[in-house]
């Protein structure tokens, strides 16, 4: 969760340690949580969000590919591929960003996002449609032009 929003694997250690140690600090408490997951996860999207509040953006993703490939240039081009895709994630609205990720990356089920974020279900599924729709036109669009820059130099 925190290197899916922070999108830097040192910043993404940094908050899961302050959220362990803030945890420990509040230990004596944590029998009153019903949801342990939800509770977690809220409070390391919280941390996340306050830490990246509290930094100068500087627009750059750190670059990961999701699994080793085959080959060095499969690896390049998947690592290529998901850079875009997160950088189009990035363009969109916080709330369909967040969604996004927690469903798709995260594998959430539709009712443990609503519980985590306050939201209805229906409202949950509204964003996250809402943003897979964006995504795909965003995808559309640079597929048209990189076609078009193969076919200008061919």
């Amino acid at each position: 969760m925190a290197l899916s929003v922070l999108k830097d694997k040192s910043l993404s250690q940094d908050a899961y340690q302050e959220l362990m140690m803030r945890l420990w600090e509040k230990r004596l408490q944590l029998d009153r949580i019903e949801n342990h997951q939800a509770f977690l996860l809220t409070s390391m999207r919280n941390l996340c969000l306050d830490m990246l509040r509290k930094q100068p953006t500087n627009g750059e993703l750190s670059p990961h590919a999701p699994y080793p490939a085959p080959s060095p240039h499969q690896l390049t081009e998947e690592a290529d591929t998901v850079s875009c895709i997160n950088k189009m994630i990035d363009l969109l609205p916080e709330m369909q960003r967040t969604i996004i990720r927690m469903k798709d990356v995260e594998e959430m089920d539709i009712a443990e996002i609503a519980e985590i974020l306050s939201m209805s279900e229906n409202a949950v599924t509204v964003n996250l449609s809402r943003a897979r729709k964006k995504l795909r036109q965003l995808i559309l669009t640079n597929q048209e032009k990189e076609k078009m820059l193969y076919e200008q130099y061919r």
